[in-house]
């Protein structure tokens, strides 16, 4: 038996451009083996459900449903699973909800040709890979003034330019409640105006204008 098997790690992301990198560099390394490529979340828990590799690099952007949500329906049936989130994003509330739904590695895409094979030894050895620069992003976060997740669907509307009224046609409440919640946010994120609130969520990670969960809030027409 060989006693010191390869890690075998599967890599999801919708760019093809993206596996392809982590795939050229992986095969440098003797004791790395890529077992398997994703593009979307489905395709992602499929191939953990047949492989069960040792490391996943998980993007958190996926055309049908977001990396961080991935991650918990994949350790809500494994949770021994080792994810790495591997993404372009790296606002505070990004990095919190990873870590919140148990990826053990934070790598953002600029890193993946210096720190991808060190964040995969690491995390297999059993340890959290989180460098200096994704640290000190959340190193100020704290959780209590977290926008709900109702303030987060009216300030992703809002930075589609829709109305108090149109938010609330859209979530089948009050203009007046939706405004409510506005206050509530310019509060929170101590922003000056909606514009600002809108700038100060798009930087941190709040929201994010091209994402499933948009795209399903807002009808068609």
């Amino acid at each position: 038996m060989d006693p010191s098997p390869r890690i075998s790690i599967l890599s999801v992301d919708d760019h093809e451009l993206v596996r392809k990198g982590v795939a050229a560099i992986l095969s440098t390394q003797p004791d790395l083996q890529l077992i398997g490529e994703a593009s979307t979340a489905q395709d992602a828990i499929r191939l953990y459900r047949e492989h069960r590799p040792h490391i996943t690099l998980m993007d958190l952007r996926l055309p049908d449903k977001s990396g961080i949500e991935t991650t918990r329906d994949i350790r809500e049936e494994f949770p021994e699973a080792k994810i790495i989130a591997l993404t372009s994003y790296d606002g505070d509330q990004d990095i919190y909800r990873a870590l919140e739904a148990g990826v053990r590695g934070y790598l953002l895409k600029e890193m993946v040709h210096t720190e991808v094979i060190r964040a995969i030894r690491t995390v297999h050895a059993g340890k959290r890979f989180i460098p200096v620069e994704v640290s000190q992003q959340v190193s100020g976060f704290f959780p209590e003034v977290a926008l709900t997740p109702r303030e987060i669907e009216v300030l992703t509307l809002v930075a589609r330019g829709f109305g108090n009224k149109e938010v609330g046609d859209v979530l089948g409440t009050a203009a007046g409640t939706v405004k409510a919640h506005v206050q509530s946010i310019l509060s929170k994120l101590s922003a000056k105006d909606r514009t600002h609130a809108v700038t100060i969520a798009l930087r941190r990670g709040i929201i994010h204008l091209h994402s499933p969960d948009l795209a399903a809030a807002i009808p068609n027409g």
